[in-house]
């Protein structure tokens, strides 16, 4: 969920101080696209016996503007590098930038490079199942939050034992259980060690030249290089494989697979050993005829003291009304209320929405369908190893199963996607490493300037309560709806040519912009297809509501519009929604993901979807609040219309999907800095009948 990358020096490599300097800075500035709340350094000297870690929670672009950067680069790494183009002595820079996920940036142990025992390693991905390793490891000893640091700790515990570098990164991804690409040192030893579980990792491997260079992205990499080294050809590192550089010696960079033939991990092979020239002196490794490796830390930037989240929360404010909902009026065929947007019931108490609705599975078979819709995919295949489509994973329900599809029954190599706008909560990440890792896939991670991300929403929500709107309720959403501008970019970027997409159409919810005075569309194809007429009357709704709130008329503006541009006029090619072509059914769903895949459940709700979206326990509540009816009454009744479901399962269902979700609602209002019970009280004085329709 981050970006690694570093570069490999050998003595006498001919890469020079200022060429690497200025590369490293090309690294860092590229990959702060995969991360933006801290980032590091971890230089190290293994002939000098000497090694730093530098890191901060500052953006990669402010670290590399920082005292202590400049310090470290023009300090020891410049000597080590000499002075006339060859480097004096070898040296490994090992850096990353970072997205937050297990462990607050504000803790300096929290931040990468980690340090566990004699080993530094970098981090790409979650370990999920981190504190079950901590506990089948009672003597390793935990000093933080993140999961790297149980990573490195099994890596430097085995080569206590006398495993060496492959044999002791063989064994922890044995252990480990979701995605990992990792770089490794140990401070007594003279190799650095890249491995990957889902192919997360592209190297130049200039050798010959007394250097190596890599990073998470082959655009990056390759945007990098091109201009100091000319445009190197650039190496992937598959799923599954490691590669191995001596900096003291003089052959290539030596490859490994993560698991031997028969699947499981083997005893270390007869070359498998540590450092050359080492020897085993109580359980550490210590280089011949040298001192053992003096190593310093620093933080870069001021540490702060980790945010308190709102511990007075009175979650009994939280209201459900129960009998009140039961109360409404609802269509006799599926269960949306007299309080839906456009809503009209005939002599029988059938809705408009029901009269006008046409199955989407219609005359569709099963199989054959699905069949004919992968064969329809056959021309976007690439020859070799060659990803052929790009896929938008959030780590949702939807998008985890469709890519599963996409791997396992359309036969193709994807890539995946994640644009994290900091709405994406962890638990959506951990089962974007799951799957990502069990299926050996990449995930390239854009993340946005989450901080204002997170500031943008909190003044929309804020200028909302003021005057609550429920047209407006999506404005706490607009700012992941950038990501249509991203599929765009990364398919220029990478050269794949299609991307398809998991949503189900059966998740309409259109009623959204009916709050705003848009009619519904009965005859729109795609699930997200808005009208040009009806693109003008949501515009000008917001226009207007604009111009009357003050409040919305804030530093958000710029993002809220490129955000209407991004998903409304952004050009869409060779893109495919997969569940318009073939059946979707929820049980099969369901069935696969926690099953085959160990998917991770929401605490505090009984569904399995949307729970991956920090956003739709609050947004949901306010439409429970406001007119008696969510999300989940929407997307059952097109399942009763499809025939997936009867009206009493749909109506025992929203039952306990609509109740309101006080854990998760706790941390969105958290992570926007709005406090929670002025918050609930203000959406609790809605009245249910009272607000515009």
């Amino acid at each position: 969920m981050c970006g690694i990358f570093g570069i490999l020096m050998r003595k006498g490599a001919s890469l020079g101080p200022d060429r690497a300097r200025d590369l490293l800075a090309n690294l860092y500035s590229l990959s702060e696209s995969r991360g933006k709340e801290s980032a590091g350094l971890h230089v190290y000297l293994p002939e000098a016996g000497r090694a730093w870690t530098l890191k901060g929670a500052q953006r990669a672009t402010e670290l590399l503007q920082s005292p202590a950067y400049a310090s470290l680069l023009t300090g020891p790494v410049r000597e080590a590098m000499g002075t006339n183009g060859h480097a004096a002595q070898a040296v490994a820079l090992l850096a990353h930038s970072r997205l937050v996920t297990n462990g607050t940036a504000e803790l300096p142990q929290n931040n990468q490079p980690v340090r566990s025992g004699h080993v530094s390693m970098i981090h790409n991905g979650i370990c999920v199942n981190v504190d079950a390793l901590w506990q089948q490891h009672p003597d390793l000893r935990r000093q933080a939050e993140v999961d790297t640091e149980v990573m490195a700790a099994l890596v430097d515990q085995a080569q206590a034992r006398g495993t060496g570098a492959e044999g002791a990164t063989r064994e922890m991804f044995d252990q480990l259980r979701g995605a990992a690409s990792v770089a490794w040192v140990h401070d007594a030893g003279s190799s650095v060690s890249l491995a990957t579980n889902t192919g997360d990792l592209y190297y130049c491997d200039r050798l010959g030249e007394g250097y190596l260079v890599f990073a998470s992205e082959r655009y990056i990499l390759d945007s990098a290089t091109r201009q100091p080294l000319g445009g190197p050809e650039i190496r992937w590192l598959a799923p599954g494989h490691g590669l191995t550089i001596d900096l003291l010696g003089d052959a290539g960079a030596r490859p490994f697979e993560l698991r031997h033939a028969n699947g499981h991990p083997g005893p270390a092979a007869a070359d498998d050993h540590p450092a050359r020239a080492s020897v085993h002196e109580g359980g550490i490794f210590t280089r011949l005829q040298r001192p053992p490796t003096v190593h310093e830390d620093a933080v870069s930037g001021v540490v702060k003291a980790p945010a308190v989240g709102s511990r007075a929360a009175d979650e009994s404010l939280l209201r459900y009304g129960q009998a009140r909902i039961a109360a409404l009026k609802r269509c006799s065929r599926c269960i949306l209320p007299e309080t839906f947007p456009f809503i009209q019931f005939d002599a029988a108490g059938v809705c408009n929405y029901c009269a006008s609705y046409r199955p989407r599975y219609a005359g569709m078979h099963p199989v054959d369908t699905k069949q004919a819709f992968i064969r329809s995919l056959e021309k976007y295949r690439r020859a070799g190893e060659q990803p052929d489509v790009l896929v938008a994973f959030s780590g949702g329900r939807d998008s985890s199963y469709g890519l599963h599809l996409i791997k396992k029954e359309f036969g193709l190599k994807p890539v995946t996607f994640t644009y994290d706008w900091g709405m994406v909560t962890d638990l959506a990440r951990r089962n974007v490493a799951r799957i990502c890792g069990q299926l050996g896939i990449q995930n390239i991670l854009v993340s946005a300037d989450i901080a204002e991300k997170r500031r943008n929403i909190r003044m929309n929500v804020s200028a909302w309560l003021n005057k609550p709107d429920l047209g407006l309720v999506p404005l706490f959403m607009a700012g992941d709806k950038h990501f249509f501008r991203v599929v765009n970019q990364l398919k220029r970027q990478t050269g794949i040519a299609l991307d398809l997409w998991c949503a189900n159409p059966l998740e309409n919810t259109d009623f959204k912009s009916g709050f705003c005075g848009v009619s519904p569309d009965f005859g729109k194809k795609r699930v997200d297809y808005l009208s040009l007429g009806r693109k003008a009357r949501l515009a000008g709704y917001y226009g207007l509501r604009f111009l009357q709130n003050p409040g919305y008329l804030n530093a958000s503006l710029r993002d809220t519009f490129g955000a209407f541009t991004a998903y409304y006029m952004e050009p869409r090619r060779d893109f495919f929604f997969i569940f318009d072509h073939f059946i979707w059914n929820e049980d099969d769903v369901n069935d696969c993901l926690l099953k085959e895949y160990d998917w991770e459940l929401a605490p505090d709700s009984p569904s399995t979807w949307r729970i991956g979206d920090g956003t739709a326990p609050f947004y949901n509540y306010i439409y429970m609040t406001a007119r008696g009816f969510s999300e989940f009454d929407t997307f059952r009744s097109n399942q009763i219309r499809e025939g997936h479901i009867t009206r009493e399962k749909a109506l025992a269902s929203v039952l306990v999907e609509n109740r309101p979700r006080a854990q998760t609602l706790r941390w969105y209002l958290d992570t926007i800095g709005l406090e929670f019970n002025a918050v609930v009280r203000r959406v609790n004085e809605l009245d249910t009948l009272g607000l515009h329709r």
